[in-house]
């Protein structure tokens, strides 16, 4: 699915991780309409580091291990480091979702938001679960 140009440039971009991601794909035996394309999409990339680790699984048949995600559409992909931050991609990560998609990557490994301090002080304050999302289009 990828260019080879853009696996080696995403090869020496990945010379950068820090930590481990593994990156947690559901999609169905009856694959949706990019299920396919996506999964084939993470196996690639984690194919291009050791840093950087894939695990399929089918929406239906293991519905308890995507209730314990949160995911409830496909095709999902979970972004982890050392701990699940909550970082959930739904669709494709394709056009201009890929970078963004490449960069969590590179954040995750990290393991740190690479917020400044006052803002992360300001965060520490919320006492209560927060549910957020962030919509992203080109449109």
């Amino acid at each position: 699915m990828l260019k080879d140009k853009d696996k080696k440039e995403l090869s020496k971009l990945f010379g950068e991780l820090s930590g481990q991601v593994k990156l947690v794909m559901f999609t169905q035996e009856m694959e949706c309409e990019y299920c396919q394309l996506t999964r084939e999409m993470v196996e690639e990339i984690a194919a291009l580091s050791d840093r950087i680790s894939a695990e399929v699984h089918d929406f239906v048949q293991d519905a308890s291990r995507a209730k314990e995600f949160g995911v409830d559409k496909i095709p999902a992909i979970v972004v982890m480091g050392d701990r699940d931050y909550g970082i959930r991609f739904y669709g494709i990560p394709a056009g201009y979702e890929f970078s963004t998609f490449i960069e969590t990557i590179l954040d995750v490994s990290r393991g740190e938001p690479g917020l400044p301090q006052n803002v992360i002080d300001e965060l520490a304050k919320v006492d209560k679960p927060v549910h957020m999302q962030v919509m992203v289009t080109p449109t």
